[in-house]
Formats: structure tokens, sequence, C-alpha cells
């Protein structure tokens, strides 16, 4: 599950002094934005993002590793949270595609350009959410 160009940064402040200018402020908001919608979910560096939250996860070398229940990260073209948890048996995510505003939906991944494209209402609940999900089924 490690589909993200590694980045040098090992913690969240590095990865902020590593961001391009016009990413550092919008991703900045989200860190902040995710942490007021969900305080449960304790802010880490992991696997080249900035997580939210932890399960167990098995990887694709079959190796259990905590993973984040909520993943923000800055792609090339444009940036993704990863909302990784589910809602009866459906990907939070992909439940509230429609709703989540001019994006582009992925299972758990929501991508999109800038911030004025994500609907922040529905967003919010999308984190709450995913804060109170066991996160995906991966062991």
């Amino acid at each position: 599950m490690n589909m993200f160009k590694p980045v040098k940064a090992t913690s969240v402040k590095e990865y902020f002094a590593m961001l391009p200018e016009e990413r550092r402020a919008p991703v900045k908001f989200l860190h902040t934005f995710i942490q007021k919608a969900a305080p449960s979910l304790r802010p880490t560096f992991a696997s080249n993002m900035l997580g939210y939250g932890s399960f167990k996860y098995k990887n694709y070398k079959k190796e259990v590793i905590d993973w984040p229940i909520i993943g923000l990260a800055s792609q090339k073209n444009y940036i993704s949270l990863h909302i990784c948890a589910i809602d009866n048996g459906q990907y939070i995510a992909e439940k509230y595609k429609s709703e989540l505003g001019k994006v582009s939906v992925g299972k758990s991944c929501i991508r999109f350009k800038k911030l004025d494209d994500l609907n922040l209402k529905t967003l919010e609940k999308v984190i709450k959410l995913a804060a109170k999900s066991p996160g995906l089924v991966g062991v």
C-alpha cells in the first residue's frame, strides 16, 4: 500500500518544510481541519504522508504494520486524502463521493487540485465517521 513518491521528511514538521510554497497553506489548513474534526486521531508522519490515528494493517509484504486511518499527502498534481475506513461494509470516501465536491474518488482516496474544489462540510462528516471506524479490515 506504499504508492507514494518517497520524501525525505521523517516528521510532521519536516513534511511541511519540504512542501512547495503553493501547497503548504492548503495542507496545513487540512492538517488543522482533520485534528479539529477528529481530535481523538493522533497526528503522525507515516510512509511519506501525514497520518491521523492508526489501525493494524497487513501490507503487500504480508507484514502487519500500523497504518493511518486518515492520510494526507501532497502529490505532484494534486492533494490526496486517504480515508482508510468503512461504514456498513462500504468505503466511507466512496459512500460520500457525490457530496465531496469537484474531486476524484477511488475507494479510500479523495484527490483534488485546490481546497475550493472540496466540500468541507461533507469532508468533516467523512472524517468524523472515519474516526469512529475501526479502520479497514486489514489483518
